[in-house]
């Protein structure tokens, strides 16, 4: 019988609660605590309604009321405690993983997709229990194989004590501050369950709410997850519990690993679980013969679209508590249970939705989010659909089953409908997912006309600029532009310039050393290159050689703006500039969004003028890497002497690379890369004694 099903009227916050509360300076502190008490006894009992039972008694809006008076309580009398429900909503990052050895083995179990290898399993589990005088008859549990995360949860005296990833199965990280954050993970068991309790769980994404997080995500201009288990596993390991806090994760728990108090089957500690808040997956049956175990994994194939979770098949064991220690173990495997594998879903796949990717030039990509299907050996969960012209010509919309192809084996798209699940085919929106601008319509193509007032833009944007393409700022790139946005550290280009050491040092992963590398970095290319400039700026269809062209032409970055502005013409006359890229220019500089943010990014840049004729081709042929800074020179200033002189300045190294040149404060990874690829390696001295050679000096050239 649950709390809230007892005769006990004493809790006021079970039934029928109120939400209007006395004014907090009003309770003296030993009347805060007894309601703490109340609350906390409350809101564990509603968790176990909602997450377990799946029969809540009270509206979400209650209960969100009364979560957030206890934390209201709780923070005004410091009455924390480790297994409040309030610690669901995360805490402080933490720098690292304890690692921990679990309290039993968590070991894997054999596998097979083959019924043949799965009747060879009973035959064999028969005959060891006959020969060791146990007897032959065998009952089995059967339950999905889950594709999520495996984990140990410790209670003791039914307070959570530690939640372990498996690790290697002996071993694993210490990852209860996070798991404290699931819902369905309770703080306290309830009942009377055992003094001490390890059972094991399996952590996992629902696949409606894996696909909404990866619209999200697309829509920020994030890179999606590629299927629901790595969404799981790359959120259990975040050092920063608010983030694990945000993304949907639930847990059905399925073992006992260790116990004060052990039932004597399978079944009876599945049975005990609800009572002690525990989660069970409700496809869990019992078969008497292996062919009910057979025909269990069939039923259930049949369903695995329609199940709200990802599985790969059906995990047979065998019922009895002291026929499972008769059976033991290997050093890796139980031998007393089988998981009999479904075969991989093979190119055709249901569209689940659609979600739009806002690209640097606010180019919106439809991306179709699918049911997981293996391709060529991987599992694609989303493909391109390119643009809405493609998508009209293939009828293609949310809920049709498609065939899924990977051009070149890298990108997947759709490559046809199979079969329709709804009428017409997926429209875009009117306005950006992202910022509600107006969409505009350019041939085959749609494009956000958001410009850098539109955050996926300006994410992109920013990554673009401190891109090879753009002013080269080392050690900025994908994740740490995200990274910063993220943190509201960063929101716009020109922000950049106005990070600040100590921000940049608190963040995950970082430290002073890559602060100040970075704003070193930043630092010196407040006086860039012209063509450098125009090309980080992001215009659509100016790259580095169409840039240098403009430089070439304009002389200085006021000139090109004018001329874009005021006489698109003029533009025309320039080498790699045609009708169409100049209408581009004049409407990216006309675009009031994008004016603004090239004004603030003037107030901390100032671009160096091109002189006409500057240049030779002393350096034609040759590749040069840099890294760390330079005396007397930007590193961007150095790029410019070897690009001007003929030769090429990339920003990675690879087997093309002639020479790094290594400055104070370099990066471990392009010298690694140097050493990897036979590389030489010059210190800055030796790289201007090269100049020298060839009658240069980078500090006139």
């Amino acid at each position: 019988m649950s709390l809230a099903d007892s005769a006990d009227e004493d809790n006021p916050y079970l039934r029928d609660p109120p939400t209007d509360f006395e004014p907090v300076e009003e309770l003296s502190e030993e009347r805060a605590r007894e309601h703490v008490e109340l609350l906390r006894e409350a809101v564990r009992e509603h968790d176990r309604r909602y997450y377990v039972e799946n029969d809540p008694i009270v509206a979400d809006r209650t209960y969100d009321a009364l979560f957030a008076r206890l934390q209201e309580l709780e923070e005004a009398f410091d009455l924390s405690h480790p297994d409040s429900p309030t610690r669901s909503v995360g805490g402080e990052p933490l720098e690292a993983f304890e690692t921990v050895e679990h309290v039993a083995p968590m070991l894997s179990i054999d596998q097979s997709g083959d019924e043949d290898d799965v009747r060879e399993f009973d035959d064999r589990v028969r005959r060891e229990l006959r020969a060791s005088g146990h007897g032959g008859d065998v009952e089995y549990v059967c339950e999905p194989k889950f594709d999520g995360v495996s984990m140990e949860f410790v209670y003791e005296d039914g307070s959570l004590e530690r939640a372990v990833t498996r690790g290697d199965g002996r071993e694993g990280d210490d990852v209860t501050r996070n798991a404290r954050t699931i819902g369905s993970v309770p703080q306290r068991l309830h009942g009377d369950h055992p003094d001490f309790l390890a059972v094991r769980g399996e952590v996992y994404m629902p696949k409606d709410a894996f696909q909404a997080h990866n619209r999200e995500r697309i829509e920020r201009g994030e890179e999606p997850f590629a299927n629901p288990r790595n969404a799981t596993a790359g959120t259990i390991r975040q050092l920063d519990p608010s983030v694990v806090a945000d993304r949907p994760l639930e847990v059905f728990f399925f073992d006992v690993l260790a116990a004060s108090d052990l039932e004597e089957s399978h079944r009876a500690e599945l049975e005990r679980f609800p009572e002690w808040g525990l989660r069970v997956n409700d496809r869990v049956e019992v078969a008497e013969t292996i062919e009910e175990a057979i025909d269990y994994r069939d039923r259930l194939l049949e369903v695995r679209d329609d199940l709200n979770y990802e599985i790969d098949g059906v995990v047979i064991k065998v019922d009895d508590r002291d026929a499972r220690e008769e059976l033991g173990r290997t050093a890796r495997h139980d031998r007393f249970a089988f998981a009999y594998k479904f075969p991989a879903r093979a190119e055709v796949t249901p569209i689940v939705d659609v979600a739009v990717q806002i690209g640097r030039t606010g180019r919106m990509t439809p991306v179709a989010l699918l049911e997981p299907v293996d391709v060529g050996g991987v599992t694609v969960s989303r493909a391109s659909l390119h643009n809405p012209e493609e998508i009209a010509e293939k009828n293609v919309n949310v809920g049709d089953t498609v065939r899924v192809q990977r051009a070149g084996d890298v990108i997947p798209y759709v490559e046809e409908v199979v079969e329709k699940g709804r009428e017409g085919h997926y429209e875009l929106p009117e306005r950006c997912p992202v910022c509600d601008s107006a969409i505009e319509r350019d041939g085959p193509m749609a494009f956000c006309t958001g410009g850098l007032a539109c955050d996926a833009q300006l994410r992109r944007s920013i990554e673009y600029y401190a891109s090879d393409d753009g002013l080269d700022l080392e050690g900025l790139g994908e994740r740490s532009v995200r990274q910063l946005v993220d943190a509201d550290l960063l929101g716009s280009v020109a922000g950049l310039y106005e990070l600040e050491r100590a921000d940049l040092a608190d963040l995950e992963g970082w430290g002073e050393t890559s602060a100040d590398n970075l704003r070193s970095e930043i630092e010196d290319a407040r006086e860039p290159s012209l063509p450098d400039f125009l090309s980080a700026l992001g215009i659509p269809h100016v790259g580095p050689t169409t840039a240098r062209e403009l430089a070439r032409e304009f002389g200085t970055f006021e000139a090109v703006r004018e001329a874009a502005e005021r006489d698109p013409d003029r533009l025309e006359s320039v080498d790699e500039v045609g009708e169409t890229v100049a209408e581009t220019i004049h409407e990216f500089f006309a675009s009031e969004a994008n004016a603004a943010a090239v004004d603030d990014v003037l107030e901390h840049v100032s671009p160096r003028a091109f002189e006409d004729g500057e240049g030779g081709d002393e350096l034609e042929g040759l590749t040069f890497v840099f890294t760390g800074s330079l005396e007397g020179v930007t590193r961007a200033e150095a790029q410019d002497v070897v690009e001007a002189h003929g030769g090429n300045a990339t920003s990675s190294v690879s087997g093309n690379t002639d020479y790094l040149i290594v400055g104070e404060n370099p990066g471990r990874t392009k010298r690694d890369d140097a050493e990897a690829n036979d590389v030489a390696i010059l210190e800055e001295d030796e790289f201007r004694e090269l100049l020298a050679e060839r009658g240069l000096d980078v500090d006139r050239a």
